[in-house]
């Protein structure tokens, strides 16, 4: 099964898995899953990095190395998950959850998320 992580889970299976649900760190280490990572995810680390949020401090380029290096895939945004975000319910204000459900519906891939509000959306989402 093809996983997309959204970026809180990427940020701890990067750099801090004993914060990862156990659920979410069986999908995580499971060899049968193809994880994913979305640019947009190293976007919003670099913007909230520069931002100074301390939930967000790490290097966005040592995060992607690390991220490929451990065999995850990246996924870039395309043009059609950007136009897609416009058809999706005002649930969620953040651009970049709103995102990276686009690209999990477009993609058929499931979105991994310990975030409620995310998980609220219709589509291929899975809380922890």
């Amino acid at each position: 099964m093809k996983l997309l992580l959204d970026t809180h889970l990427l940020l701890w299976a990067a750099g801090e898995p004993d914060r990862l649900p156990l659920a979410a760190l069986a999908e995580i280490e499971d060899s049968e899953n193809e994880l994913l990572f979305s640019a947009a995810s190293l976007w919003e680390v670099a913007i909230k990095r520069g931002l100074g949020r301390t939930d967000f401090q790490v290097d966005p380029r040592l995060l992607r190395r690390g991220l490929m290096d451990n065999g995850y895939q990246e996924l870039p945004i395309t043009s059609k998950h950007a136009a897609t975000v416009d058809g999706l319910p005002a649930i969620h204000k953040d651009p970049f959850d709103r995102i990276l459900i686009a690209q999990a519906m477009v993609e058929g891939i499931t979105l991994l998320t310990t975030d409620g509000v995310v998980a609220s959306y219709p589509g291929p989402v899975r809380k922890f």
